[in-house]
């Protein structure tokens, strides 16, 4: 049986992340020193600890809903351009130097709006911090590139409007369409026109979907709806049944989402904050992957569920006897199941994620050896 990674290793493990909301991993102090910038008065409070503390509360949640009204202030203090893309920035420096390779960060940009910024400019200066924050990283020595995917909220409607932005700026680094936001009582399909409109025009799209809402919520993202991965999928448990002799029956839908390969972007922290479920140590990705889904690691709010990749990797290894081969096909799936072009994702896969991994084994098996690692275009 594989050795468990080291903490050493999974801190170098090259990552993939698809499920990361920009306005969920902000830095406590950017929190702070924004609100402080734009006269923002309804943060808690002043002081970092303070602020750190509050929003860690919470992973005591419980409920999709009670987690997201943490999302008011971080959303509070994005209202300018210039706290946009320090935000995108700072999100693309932390999660290179995080390990990550390549990442897919989502917002909603209509939550940016309430000061008279537009569309456009909340998503330029989503861009422009990306691309400042990739530079800045690879000055460190870390290098990442980022998709950007911009969610309609699915309790408003915008969806046609924001899926129309996506394809506006689909060749200037946003590479898909998502929507967000509490599940019960607004199922996909009250987005369906913005599902069809996408589709028409050979466009991206994940959904959120069996979250906070369960198998329906599932089977309409995919056969009503058309998505092409499923944001976190987690209830797709309740379609399969474990007999006593702990052989596995899936259902209909289960048996189409595996067969298909439509990735699960899951994210193993949030759903227990959330009250998804349990613990990681009960959480269904180990059961998931024993059955051959496409199952993805992913932080979703990095600052609400106080998480990282590593974080995320470290307690899945430690509950699951996870080994670097396990950590590896969760990050090539992931690779797999990314919006950019197939010959990006195969190069990403064959010259920086392959080789990251079999370095790290090969110093298990040899110790230390001269850092030959691919550099990433």
């Amino acid at each position: 049986m594989p050795e468990s990674p080291t903490a050493d290793q999974l801190r170098r493990a090259p990552r993939v992340l698809l499920h990361d909301h920009l306005d969920g991993g902000l830095r406590p102090e950017t929190v702070v020193e924004l609100a402080e910038q734009q006269g923002y008065g309804a943060l808690p409070t002043s002081d970092v600890a303070g602020v750190t503390e509050w929003f860690a509360a919470a992973a005591g949640a419980g409920s999709l809903e009670e987690y997201l009204e943490r999302f008011v202030h971080t959303v509070g203090v994005m209202q300018t351009a210039d706290a946009i893309s320090r935000v995108a920035a700072e999100c693309a420096e932390d999660l290179a130097a995080d390990g990550v390779v390549y990442a897919e960060v989502r917002h909603a940009p209509e939550l940016s709006t309430q000061q008279g910024l537009s569309l456009d400019e909340v998503v330029e200066a989503m861009l422009d911090g990306f691309r400042r924050g990739a530079a800045r990283a690879r000055e460190a020595g870390n290098r990442i590139r980022i998709g950007v995917l911009l969610c309609a909220m699915r309790q408003a409607p915008r969806a046609r409007e924001i899926a129309e932005l996506v394809v506006r700026y689909r060749d200037a680094g946003v590479v898909g369409f998502d929507i967000a936001g509490p599940e019960a009582g607004f199922p996909p399909t009250r987005s369906l026109e913005a599902f069809e409109y996408l589709r028409r025009e050979n466009c991206h799209f994940t959904i959120h979907a069996g979250e906070g809402f369960g198998l329906p919520s599932i089977w309409e993202a995919i056969q009503w709806c058309g998505a092409a991965r499923l944001g976190h999928g987690v209830r797709i448990v309740d379609d399969i049944d474990i007999a006593e002799d702990g052989t596995a029956r899936l259902g209909r839908l289960a048996s189409f989402v595996r067969d298909r390969r439509i990735p699960l972007e899951m994210c193993p922290r949030s759903n227990v904050h959330t009250g998804t479920v349990a613990s990681v140590a009960e959480h269904p990705i180990a059961l998931l992957r024993q059955l051959g889904f496409r199952v993805t690691v992913n932080t979703d709010n990095r600052l609400m569920s106080q998480t990282s990749m590593t974080g995320e990797f470290t307690e899945l290894a430690e509950n699951f006897h996870y080994s670097l081969d396990d950590l590896q096909w969760f990050t090539v799936n992931a690779m797999k199941s990314a919006f950019i072009p197939f010959d990006q994702r195969l190069a990403l896969i064959n010259e920086v994620i392959k080789p990251g991994y079999a370095a790290l084994r090969s110093e298990a098996l040899f110790g230390p050896v001269a850092d030959h690692a691919p550099a990433l275009a």
